[in-house]
Parts: C-alpha cells; structure tokens; sequence
C-alpha cells in the first residue's frame, strides 16, 4: 500500500484525482504501479487500477491475475471492479471507501452480484484515513 499512496500522490502533484494502485505477484514481488492519468492521457478509462492490471498482464504474458494482489488507494469504481473480475484478480486491498462511486462495497457491489463471473477476496479500509485525506485535501484544494 505504500507504492499505491506514493502514486496516490504524485498523481495529486500532476493534478489527477490521487488514487495510485500497485500490483503484487504471488510472490509479493510488484509487477506494475501507477496513478490516475485520466487528464493527462485524456482518457477516463485511464483509472490506476487499469493501467497496473493491464501491465501486468502485459509482463506476465497472459490475461489472469488470479494470484495476484491488487493494492489502490481507494475503493474500486464499478468499470475497475468489472475490469478486475475478467482479469480474474485474486485479492484487492483498498483504502479509502467510495461511496458515490465505488462498485465493491457501494453501488453496484460487482462482485456480490449472483452472476458475478469471478470474486477476488476484498479487504477495505487499509490506511482509510491517510487515503481518505489525501482525495478530500485534493477536492478542497481545487474548489479553492
């Protein structure tokens, strides 16, 4: 999780929404890291967790993370949840709680759905607090 707060945050500096994600093999050996770069690239699929996951897969020569672990800062959107059921991610830790957007725990809850083609085990609420801050500090300072 602190690579994924380490992108977090210089994704903030580059004037993204801060959230950084950081992909961990099984061997906790990180594959990949990246913060948002929806603005940058212009392009709203751009979210961290995509782009790690695609880069994983990228290196590993296939399209399954299903012993893999995905850390990111906040709770996944619904489009990162979806995402991460087809690439079959093992495990997701996030930090921060959404629960406008968020699709694991609000929303739509992807992955309790009955037809929900995969379900990684979750764990929420790691480093809340810090990640929590980071994104509203974020919002405060851009409505100033």
């Amino acid at each position: 999780m602190d690579i994924a707060m380490e992108e977090a945050r210089a994704a903030a500096i580059r004037g993204e929404v801060p959230v950084g994600a950081a992909l961990a093999g099984p061997d906790g050996r990180l594959l990949a890291r990246a913060g948002n770069r929806v603005e940058a690239w212009h392009d709203p699929s751009a979210h961290a967790e995509m782009q790690v996951m695609r880069e994983a897969t990228r290196l590993r020569g296939g399209a399954r993370l299903a012993d893999c672990t995905l850390y990111v800062t906040l709770e996944p959107c619904p489009m990162c949840a979806a995402a991460a059921i087809h690439f079959r991610m093992g495990r997701i830790v996030f930090g921060a709680y959404d629960p406008k957007g968020g699709g694991v725990e609000h929303g739509p809850r992807l992955f309790a759905h009955p037809r929900c083609l995969h379900r990684p085990e979750t764990v929420g609420g790691v480093r809340e607090r810090e990640a929590g801050a980071l994104l509203r500090d974020f919002f405060r300072r851009l409505r100033a």
